[in-house]
């Protein structure tokens, strides 16, 4: 399980480092792709190979289905680590995602997610206010 909040940069030639407590269970190669809120998700293979199977399962007929697998498998790509625990960040997924120095990375239980820090920090404020709210109406049991 993925938890956590770490802040890394991108390099000159977009490396990233991968947090050492997200490596050992993402593995040495993990798929990235366009995740929602403008951020990127990161899924270790057997939690994608899941995951295309639930997507796979979606009716071809319906269109918000297949924009959403579009999108999705679209800007999917395997990335591997090098010896220093980076990756390198598809200049893709960097441009969707606004990622140009400062990153935020996430552990978000089953994915990671690789945010700009400012994204990050304007959408942690407005969700903050209203964390009760949410809680109420989403989680049926006490925390």
């Amino acid at each position: 399980m993925f938890m956590g909040e770490f802040h890394h940069n991108i390099d000159d030639k977009g490396r990233m480092i991968i947090p050492s407590k997200f490596r050992e269970d993402l593995g040495s190669s993990f798929v990235l792709t366009r995740g929602l809120d403008q951020c990127i998700f990161a899924y270790p293979r057997a939690e994608w190979t899941q995951l295309e199977q639930k997507l796979k399962a979606l009716p071809f007929t319906k269109a918000d289905a297949r924009a959403f697998t579009r999108f999705f498998f679209s800007g999917a790509c395997e990335v591997d680590l090098d010896k220093q625990g980076r990756i390198v960040l598809p200049s893709n997924l960097r441009t969707f995602a606004n990622l140009t120095k400062e990153c935020v990375v996430l552990g978000v239980s089953s994915r990671v997610e690789i945010w700009d820090r400012t994204i990050w920090e304007s959408y942690y404020s407005k969700s903050e206010e209203s964390f009760n709210e949410i809680a109420e109406s989403i989680v049926d049991f006490d925390l």
